[in-house]
């Protein structure tokens, strides 16, 4: 059958923080052999591409004038095992949260603590989403992408994937070029609970749960989310907006004596890493707005749509937000979405 591109396409639904956006040319994929016929008939040569999944880590700050290949590609499944591991696979279109909570149904623990991070499996390793005390790359195996230049189906390990903090080749080197379409990992078999951040041991606590089990931490894990961080059905946002910054340890040495209750957590390279929220609220913007947008009142790291919000706008509060806590702290904050 024909694949056929639609022309003029809204993109505000396709976008968690909901901003006015247009493409100029639309597909939904829904296998990564229809992606590969559409490279080798020549249907996209030429044309600049832009890969969009859940729409929760990228800010549309325009009309697209691009082909938009929106991947949607379906599928979960274990696909073998051995003494130590389980492993299963997922197609890149398949909702994160809902692939983790169907991994513990499953009886398949080991990424409970990324529950409830919006997006896509196909987005999960481009970012390198972590949180409460892991990255998505201390579970990955390997993935499959389509390279847009030959239509090529290749395979890409651990090593291939340059993993770093909230980064990978494919927001480097490799951008634009390849189209994640699968995405296998590497569960164990002998499970123990990561509950060392303080956020999930109190809320554990307060659950009177003691021996926790992998479905404990995961709704323990949604409940702090939920707290802290906007619904994006509710109010439009991608998440966490800048990037914890890592610095020297002689510059937090410094801002330590000025600032006695600035929390730091040591890198294994003796830097230490900033929690952004921290210095945003500190630099007087939690609960601020500038226009339509604001940082949200319950998470200072967390940009929000108050309704109407334009690209220009995420651009001047980003910017007003950056510049404060530059001035307060001698810190640059780096933006976590792509904007485009």
């Amino acid at each position: 059958m024909a694949f056929t591109f639609q022309t003029q396409v809204s993109l505000a639904s396709f976008n968690t923080f909901g901003l006015p956006a247009t493409a100029a040319r639309y597909g939904e994929i829904l296998s990564a052999g229809q992606l590969v016929m559409l490279v080798r008939n020549g249907e996209l040569a030429g044309q600049r591409t832009l890969v969009l999944g859940g729409g929760s880590n990228v800010l549309l700050t325009g009309d697209v004038e691009a082909t938009v290949l929106h991947i949607r590609i379906p599928g979960r499944e274990l696909i073998g095992s051995d003494d130590d591991y389980n492993f299963v696979r997922a197609g890149a279109g398949e909702k994160w949260h809902d692939f983790v909570r169907w991994t513990l149904e499953m009886g398949l623990p080991g990424l409970e603590n990324l529950t409830l991070i919006p997006g896509t499996v196909g987005a999960a390793p481009v970012q390198n989403i972590g949180a409460y005390g892991m990255e998505v790359c201390e579970r990955f195996m390997v993935l499959e992408a389509v390279d847009l230049k030959s239509g090529s189906l290749m395979s890409f390990d651990f090593k291939d994937c340059h993993f770093d903090y909230r980064d990978s080749i494919f927001k480097q080197e490799a951008a634009g070029r390849f189209v994640i379409t699968s995405v296998t990992f590497r569960l164990p078999k002998r499970w123990t609970a990561l509950t060392r951040y303080a956020d999930v041991s109190r809320e554990l606590a307060v659950r009177g749960i003691i021996d926790p089990k992998p479905i404990d931490v995961s709704d323990a894990i949604i409940a702090i989310r939920q707290k802290k961080l906007p619904d994006p059905a509710e109010i439009g946002n991608v998440g966490s907006f800048f990037k914890n910054p890592v610095i020297s340890s002689e510059h937090f040495d410094r801002l330590l004596a000025a600032h006695p209750d600035l929390p730091g957590f040591r890198q294994l390279d003796g830097r230490i890493k900033l929690a952004a929220g921290w210095l945003i609220e500190k630099a007087g913007w939690k609960g601020r707005a500038l226009g339509p947008v604001g940082m949200f009142e319950n998470q200072a790291l967390v940009m929000i749509n108050l309704g109407g919000a334009t690209g220009q706008d995420v651009r001047n509060l980003s910017s007003a937000v950056q510049r404060d806590v530059a001035e307060h702290f001698g810190v640059k904050l780096e933006i976590e979405p792509a904007l485009i």
